[in-house]
């Protein structure tokens, strides 16, 4: 098993609130075409881990409950604390509405919105509603592997690394991944220098170079690995760097985006060697949304 710092980490309350629901209107796509459509936010209960990222009649849908703490001052410090805190595997409890006392599980993060993404039961999405409060035992940031001081973790619960079924190879981490996207595919989120509160978009413009690359089957909830894309401080291009994440919404008709990724892992040397396996899902890690028992 890896070592890390994991008994040295803080375990600190964090709180959001179920986030109203955004729609985008008249919004021109990378295609020209004007749309009007529901977007991020709200309660989506037909939209979970484990469902493809394309194909939805919106834009940046987020799967299941998205979180926020004051959605009339997103950029607030509070927003991006809530943001920050929040890892990926983390609790959620809900502490107020018909749903107080069910249990959830932190998807990922989604910037420019400051929402996070929180997996609950169907039964609990529908005795849920917008402004129920949601408490996240927030654990995981300044994670380190010991032993591999070239790789970085960020929003990353210990649990969660501890479940995705990492090798050590040769002073290097062979990490199991369900696509591996190539860099030159990377938009939205380039040159954003916090990478902890944020997300990085895979640009779905081009239908061949998805096709090439196998990232048509995408799903909510998918752990990929990105290459030639160095996350450690601020999204940008560098050669050999290889950074790991997870789809935390759905595709855009818009120039420069597309399926969201949470950075969870990264290495700027290439010490993480991906390897394709369709099990790499937080949802079958977990047992949430699609693969819930």
């Amino acid at each position: 098993m890896l070592k890390t710092n994991k008994d040295r980490l803080v375990q600190i309350s964090t709180e959001g609130k179920v986030a109203p629901s955004v729609v985008w209107m008249n919004t021109v796509g990378r295609d020209g075409k004007i749309r009007n459509l529901p977007a991020c936010g709200g309660i989506t209960y037909n939209v979970l881990v484990g469902d493809s990222a394309f194909g939805w009649a919106a834009d940046h849908l987020e799967p299941a409950v998205s979180a926020v703490v004051d959605p009339k001052s997103r950029s607030d410090k509070f927003n991006t604390s809530f943001n920050f805190l929040c890892c990926a595997g983390n609790k959620a409890h809900v502490i107020s509405g018909k749903a107080e006392g069910e249990i959830g599980t932190v998807i990922g993060t989604h910037g420019g919105v400051e929402h996070v993404m929180i997996d609950f039961p169907l039964k609990t999405l529908e005795k849920m509603a917008e402004g129920d409060r949601i408490h996240v035992r927030a654990y995981g940031q300044s994670l380190e592997l010991t032993d591999y001081p070239t790789i970085a973790c960020m929003s990353l619960d210990p649990h969660l690394l501890e479940k995705m079924k990492i090798k050590e190879k040769k002073k290097k981490i062979e990490i199991p991944v369900a696509a591996i996207v190539p860099g030159k595919l990377m938009g939205s989120g380039l040159g954003v220098a916090n990478v902890h509160t944020a997300d990085y978009d895979i640009m779905t413009g081009d239908e061949a170079a998805l096709k090439e690359h196998k990232l048509t089957n995408l799903k909510l909830g998918d752990i990929v690995a990105v290459t030639d894309m160095d996350a450690a401080y601020g999204w940008h291009y560098f050669q050999g760097a290889v950074m790991i994440g997870i789809i935390i919404h759905g595709d855009s008709f818009l120039a420069g985006h597309g399926p969201g990724v949470t950075t969870i892992m990264n290495s700027t040397v290439g010490d993480i060697i991906p390897v394709l396996h369709k099990e790499a899902n937080i949802g079958k890690y977990f047992g949430l949304g699609r693969y819930r028992k």
